[in-house]
Parts: C-alpha cells; sequence; structure tokens
C-alpha cells in the first residue's frame, strides 16, 4: 500500500479502539481489556475495501454475541480524519470500511510526487541483513535450481531493500575441504590419462566426470605441458586446483552477471581455514561442552539441541567437515561481521541441515532463530509439453548457461518468481519466449509498452500530461479506476509482505494483477475522455501506473520497454 495507505491502515486501527473505549465509558459495552484485531482487505471488494474482526475478537472479553459489539463500535466510531467515510456490519460482525472518494486522489498524488522511489519505505529500520544465495560449488557448471535460487534471492534481497533493510548480498565459496581434493584428484587423472592414456590412469570412483573437468585438464596441459607428469601428485593436484578454480569461479561470475546478479561479497570458505576462525569455533565448541572424541575423529553433540544424531567435525584424517566450515562461516556473519539477520537461501535436498545449523548457532552461544533458511523446489523444464531434462546444443543438463542462451534474461528472472520458493514449479521453455499475453512477462511489459504509446499519441495530438486538480481526480470514478487505483495504492504494502514472508513472487503476481487491471481500464475507458479534465485525470492515472510497473519490474531487474 502506498504511505498514505499505510497511515489510512493505522489511523483506522486507533478509530476502532477509540470506539470500543467510548462504547465501554457509555455503558454500552461492559470494562474489559481491548481486545486484539486485525484489518484486512476483504476476499470482495464489494463488501468494503477494509474489514476489522474487533467485535469477532473481543466477544469473549465483553461476553456479548459479535454482532452487538460491531454496533456498538459503529455507533461511536468518528472517520474524521481519516482515509475513510463509512462502515458496515456485514456476516457475524465484520466492521467493513470504505475509502472516502479523497483517497483516491491521494494515491496518486503520492505516487506522481515519488516518482521511482514510490514503494520504498523505512519498515526495517535499516537492520542489517545477510542474504547468502546460490553458493554453487565451483567444481563444475551450475545447475537449475542455482538458476531459480539465484533469481530468487537475488529478487528477495531487493525488497527488503525496498522495505527499508540494509542488505548484502553473499556468494559463499567453497573452496577448501573435501570437494576440492576431490576436484584436484579428478584433474589430475584427466591430466595424466591426456599423457598415460585412460587404460593406465584409473579415475577416482568418487571423482567429477563432467565435460568441464575434462576441458580444464586439457587447457592446463596446453600450458604447461608434460612436465607435472612426473612431478609429486602434492605438488601436480595444488598447480591444477591453482589454475581450475580461478578459471570455474570467473565464469561463474561471468554467468551471474549476465543473469543481472551482482554480489557485494565472494566470501572464501578457505579463509576460514587459513586464518584460525575454523579452530577458534571448534575451541567454542570444546569448551562448551559440545564435542567429544570417537574412532579418532571429533564429533559435535547435535542431539543436545533436538537433533538426531551426532556430527563429525573432525575426520579420522584431521579434516574439518563441510558442517564445521559451515558453523564457522555462519559465525563469521553474525559475530566478526554483525548482520543482526542472515537469510540462507538453499536447495529442499538441505532441509535436514536447517535444524542442525540453528542448534549449531545456539551452541556457540549465538541465537539460532535469527537464522532463516529459504529452501527451493525442484524446477521441472518442459517444451512441447514434455519434460526436458538435456541441451539441443550439447546433449548435457541444462545449466544456467545453458537456459541463458535459450531464454530471454527478462523471462527468466520473472518465471523464477512465479511461485513461492517452497512449491515446485514447471518452466515452460516454449512459453518464455512466445510474444503473447499468455506470457505473464510479456503480458506485463506489454501493460508498459502500452502506457508509453498512449503518450506518444497523444504528444503527436499536442495533448500532454499536467498536474491535476482534486476536483478533476474525482471524475476518476468508475469501477475500473477505482480498482487500478486501489491496486496502486497497495504496493508499498506489497512489498513490505513480501519482505515479511520472504516471498517476493508475491511481487510478481501483484505486477500480474497491476496489468491486467490497466488493461481492463484502457478496454473499458478511453484515455482523451469526454472533456479536457478528465483526459487531464486519465493520463495521471496512466502515468502512476507506468511508475508503479517500471519500479516494481525494475526492482527485479526486469526491463520495462517503451515498445514492444
Amino acid at each position: 500500500m502506498s504511505q498514505l495507505a499505510l497511515k489510512a491502515t493505522e489511523a483506522l486501527k486507533e478509530a476502532v479502539r477509540a470506539a470500543l473505549l467510548r462504547a465501554m465509558e457509555d455503558g454500552a459495552l461492559p470494562k474489559a481489556p481491548l481486545p486484539e484485531f486485525t484489518v484486512e482487505v476483504p476476499a470482495d471488494r464489494a463488501h468494503g475495501d477494509w474489514a476489522a474482526n474487533a467485535a469477532m475478537t473481543g466477544a469473549k472479553s465483553f461476553r456479548l454475541p459479535p454482532r452487538k459489539i460491531a454496533q456498538a463500535v459503529a455507533d461511536r466510531i468518528d472517520l474524521s480524519g481519516t482515509c475513510f467515510d463509512r462502515v458496515e456490519i456485514a456476516g457475524p460482525g465484520f466492521l467493513n470500511f470504505f475509502y472516502g472518494r479523497g483517497f483516491y486522489g491521494g494515491v496518486l498524488r503520492e505516487i506522481l510526487a515519488r516518482g521511482e522511489t514510490y514503494g520504498r519505505s523505512d519498515f526495517g529500520g535499516h537492520e542489517k541483513v545477510m542474504v547468502e544465495f546460490v553458493s554453487a560449488n565451483p567444481t563444475g557448471p551450475m545447475h537449475m535450481g542455482n538458476a531459480r535460487g539465484g533469481a530468487l534471492g537475488d529478487c528477495l534481497a531487493a525488497v527488503l531493500d525496498a522495505a527499508g533493510f540494509d542488505v548484502s548480498r553473499e556468494f559463499y565459496v567453497n573452496d577448501a575441504g573435501n570437494q576440492i581434493e576431490k576436484f584436484a584428484a579428478s584433474l589430475e587423472a584427466r591430466y595424466l590419462q591426456i599423457y598415460l592414456g585412460e587404460d593406465a590412469v584409473p579415475f577416482p570412483e568418487d571423482g567429477y566426470r563432467g565435460d568441464d573437468i575434462r576441458v580444464r585438464a586439457r587447457e592446463f596441459a596446453g600450458l604447461n605441458g608434460d612436465r607435472l607428469v612426473k612431478a609429486g601428485a602434492p605438488e601436480r593436484r595444488k598447480a591444477l586446483v591453482d589454475y581450475a578454480l580461478p578459471k570455474n569461479i570467473a565464469k561463474m561470475k561471468a554467468d551471474l552477471e549476465k543473469y543481472r546478479i551482482v554480489y557485494d561479497t565472494w566470501f572464501r570458505e578457505s579463509t576460514l581455514h587459513e586464518d584460525g576462525e575454523l579452530d577458534e569455533t571448534i575451541g567454542i565448541l570444546k569448551r562448551r561442552g559440545m564435542t567429544y572424541e570417537k574412532d579418532g575423529a571429533l564429533w559435535y553433540r547435535a542431539t543436545a539441541r533436538g537433533a538426531e544424531k551426532d556430527e563429525v567435525l573432525v575426520r579420522q584424517n584431521g579434516t574439518p567437515t563441510y558442517f564445521a566450515a559451515d558453523i564457522a562461516y555462519h559465525r563469521n556473519k553474525f559475530e566478526k561481521r554483525g548482520f543482526s539477520r542472515c537469510i540462507d537461501v538453499w536447495g529442499a535436498d538441505h532441509h535436514g541441515h536447517v535444524a542442525r545449523m540453528k542448534g549449531a548457532m545456539d551452541a556457540i552461544g549465538l541465537d539460532g532463530k535469527k537464522l532463516d533458511v529459504v529452501l527451493i523446489q525442484l524446477v521441472r523444464l518442459v517444451r512441447g509439453g514434455e519434460v526436458v531434462r538435456m541441451s539441443k546444443r550439447t546433449g548435457k543438463a541444462i545449466g544456467l548457461a545453458e537456459l541463458l542462451d535459450e531464454v530471454p534474461v527478462d523471462a527468466a528472472r520473472f518465471y523464477f518468481n512465479l511461485r513461492e520458493a517452497n512449491s515446485q514449479m514447471e518452466f515452460d521453455l516454449d512459453l518464455a519466449v512466445q510474444q503473447s499475453s499468455e506470457n505473464p512477462v510479456y503480458y506485463v511489459q506489454y501493460a508498459h509498452a502500452r502506457i508509453c504509446s498512449i503518450f506518444k499519441k497523444l504528444a503527436a495530438q499536442g495533448v500532454r500530461p499536467r498536474d491535476c486538480t482534486d476536483g478533476e481526480l474525482a471524475l476518476l470514478d468508475s469501477p475500473e479506476e477505482l480498482a487500478l487505483i486501489r491496486h496502486l495504492g497497495a504496493f508499498t504494502g506489497e512489498i513490505i509482505a513480501s519482505a515479511q514472508n520472504y516471498d517476493p513472487a508475491r511481487l510478481t503476481r501483484y505486477v500480474i494483477e497491476l496489468a491486467t487491471l490497466f488493461h481492463k481500464f484502457y478496454n473499458a475507458r478511453r484515455v482523451q475522455g469526454e472533456n479536457e479534465g478528465l483526459t487531464a485525470a486519465r493520463l495521471a492515472l496512466c502515468r502512476a501506473t507506468g511508475i508503479v510497473l517500471r519500479n516494481a519490474l525494475s526492482m527485479f531487474k526486469i526491463t520495462a520497454p517503451e515498445s514492444m
């Protein structure tokens, strides 16, 4: 909702509270604590613009039927100074409130005055929040889950920023530990096979078998020849990783930047090993009695924090586990860098890790409740009604890079934000490139292009937008116009709700509905109205709609074209 709408709902709550107090003072209601209640938009706007459930929640306190309580409130409520002009009682005792005519003009004035800042608020109070997302293993290309997680994570960070939080985007680079050892062994085998033959050099059973490993090994051989064939394994593996890992990370950065994702920080796991933070964190767990030794390994008492089983922190060979590094990493986020809330965007296959990490934060003396995890469900790619797993170009599983070669970035970012993170989704490759109203991103972008076209056509006739009087804005009284303005007024509230619920898809749904309402208005009402004042008011409505469309799309780094 607009700042005007936000203030209106707060004023409405206060007016209901004041009416309840007056009813108790004059004896219409018995003396009792004021009930907690909510105000919300009714499912059917014919029932009002906002509804309060104070009569139902107060029934127990006042020991009266809800409708009697509702009547007492309706008889005594003072709506002067609010954006509402009347109240009706409905059903078992709902109090339904209707906006006055001045509200609609006020929404348009606010949007036109604030322009590209409309929708932003200070709701978050500049709380320092980190969103860590994608954090794909740098030993191979990014997959479809990373594509969805990237769009959701980046757009979640965007709505948090717009809602007034101090947001940092972060990518955690797993450049240490067991996966890097496997990476090194895989590269080494492919490198040696170039010179010694595949039969002579067995490939590690748990190695990475993708073609990307062969490519990096061939590149390395092209630069270094066979000089490391006879070197010691540690020297050879280090040289291979030192060459291949930066190349892989650079490719990740390039692919993500093509996806319009730019991180504030690329945090390397190796720094936790090098600067002693990992050992320091394990030391904290030891001092707090949360570890024990068994079979030559160091274990974390996860069961003491409600987990089903304990976890290894340091293996028998002295190598810390990924879990140990993850504890140190999250301690770094909270304790070392001072984030008050950390949000991790993980694949759904990590669901069992959520409680363990929260418990581990409590175990080292931090607050696990301040760690929030958004779990991303799987994506099914569909083409021609059939599930697609392989790229037509490469014959391999479709990853982020291949997707962006086939689908516009606008479509990819929009589509991956059509559903909540915890819901499975289908991505229709045919529909994503289709230029029709059936394609939701095209449908929304076309609404913006249509608005730009209106202004171009009228400008050619010498008609240009101007400031309107209150009386002219009051001419916008058709159902299509009022519904569109109400929706425009809800934008700030939708951003706040998206931030509160970690659900950027809510904004995508909002903008689709905004496009629908604008198309309905356009089809039902001539912008160039019966008189100049009405034309000016409708142009103001078009300008406001264009502003909100641009603000919503730009928040998600999706273009708002002026022509299509």
